[in-house]
């Protein structure tokens, strides 16, 4: 198992801080260093690599951050907290200066755990691991009537507590757990792999002990979690879904992930996913839909019921006679978005207008027609030409196949494939 006290190693390095730093220096360094190794903050496969670097890390600052203890570093080297002087913990105290076992044990608690940490970061028990147990992190679809109107969310959640029996111990109240000789009691150990030609060393919590340390024989596990040190919980718990709440936002339900003995309880984490709508679309606290109004509205007015909003009420609007509507025009109304969190405001509405013209089933008479024609305005004088021909046409022509005769493709440019040249101009 790989440790700062098995090799020559420079602490400084390993803080990467010159041998001159003060201790606001390698604080700042080690507070650097801990966050960018924090096993929490790494993806899976990397966490085990994470895990062995972020112990090295607390040991080093345990060390560099101590005038006396780093005084003998300085002096004597990592030899002064190595026993027999040779790589391994294996060596026992002998051979140590006057003072060395007190403060041995004083640093590392009579082994390789129990490291004072930063903060919320410290005290890693069983090799370095996080002081919190993993949040329990997923999403959960909502759809835009939930987050308009707010929601309250119950369901049953079962998780792992620790066993009430042996108190996350794992073993019977007067049994001793053996130290994994595999790991040396560290729960991690070190393997090697090969990626192609090349072998490569990683770090990984100890298939043994399964990262613990330690472990009990069968005759001396707890009867109630079978030495797991946990046992499962099943317990009724909610959310409450704010109105006004945002597509990616999360709700926590603070220390209800899985408990671990050791280790601060995580949280389970929701984040709200929303269903596409079909009628409007969401900017923030803003909303778009679009209204369809017929011909004789958009050119006579109207008054009526547009459309109904997310909680059910119908939006009603006049638009007097005489103003006329366009297709593509928008009509905003305010305050009728989405709510606004920790206010009493909301957003706006936004109504994109569609104006529909009358189809193939509109079979009006010839006095209907002469009528409108005196009604609607005329169109722009005539455009003059010496020669005028009359054309059939089709009437349900697509412009998808514009230029699609075109021995390009419709397109102006060529690709030139045999001297893998940048894309040119066609000749004209």
């Amino acid at each position: 198992m790989y440790s700062l006290a098995d090799i020559e190693v420079d602490l400084y390095e390993v803080l990467e801080v010159h041998r001159g730093a003060t201790t606001e220096e390698i604080r700042k360094a080690y507070r650097k260093s801990a966050l960018a190794n924090h096993p929490d903050k790494v993806p899976e496969d990397e966490r085990p690599a994470a895990e062995a670097k972020f112990i090295n890390v607390q040991k080093a600052y345990e060390i560099l951050s101590d005038d006396d203890k780093r005084h003998l570093y300085d002096t004597h080297g990592m030899s002064a907290f190595n026993g027999s002087g040779e790589p391994g913990m294996g060596g026992g105290m002998g051979g140590m200066p006057p003072g060395f076992e007190e403060m041995f044990a004083e640093m590392f608690g009579g082994g390789m755990g129990g490291m004072p940490g930063m903060g919320g970061m410290g005290g890693m028990p069983g090799g370095g691991r996080s002081r919190r147990s993993p949040d329990d992190e997923q999403d959960y679809e909502v759809s835009l009537e939930e987050l308009y109107k707010g929601k309250t969310v119950k369901f049953a959640s079962t998780r792992n507590i620790i066993c009430s029996l042996c108190k996350g111990k794992g073993g019977k109240e007067k049994a001793t757990a053996k130290q994994c000789s595999t790991c040396d009691g560290v729960g991690l150990q070190e393997v090697i792999t090969q990626m192609g030609q090349f072998l490569t060393k990683q770090t990984r919590p100890c298939s043994v002990c399964n990262g613990q340390g330690s472990f009990f024989s069968p005759k001396d596990k707890c009867k109630k979690c079978k030495g797991k040190q946990t046992t499962e919980e099943k317990k009724m718990l909610e959310i409450y879904i704010a109105p006004g709440s945002r597509d990616g936002e999360k709700i926590v339900l603070e220390g209800e992930a899985d408990q671990i003995p050791g280790r601060e309880n995580g949280d389970i984490v929701f984040k709200l996913m929303q269903e596409e709508h079909e009628v409007f679309d969401r900017a923030g606290s803003d909303l778009r839909a679009e209204i369809d109004i017929t011909l004789a509205e958009a050119l006579t007015g109207f008054s009526r019921v547009v459309l109904k909003h997310l909680d059910g009420r119908g939006i009603e609007i006049t638009h007097p006679a005489g103003k006329v509507l366009s297709t593509g025009q928008v009509l905003k109304i305010s305050g009728e978005g989405m709510p606004i969190k920790r206010s009493d405001s909301r957003g706006d509405l936004y109504l994109a207008v569609n104006v529909k013209f009358p189809d193939a089933s509109w079979k009006p008479t010839p006095e209907m027609l002469e009528k409108l024609r005196e009604l609607l305005p005329k169109p722009d004088p005539a455009i003059e030409a010496s020669t005028v021909d009359e054309v059939d046409y089709d009437p349900n022509g697509n412009m998808d196949e514009f230029g699609a005769r075109d021995a390009h493709g419709g397109s102006a440019w060529v690709d030139d494939e045999d001297d893998d040249e940048p894309a040119q101009c066609a000749a004209q």
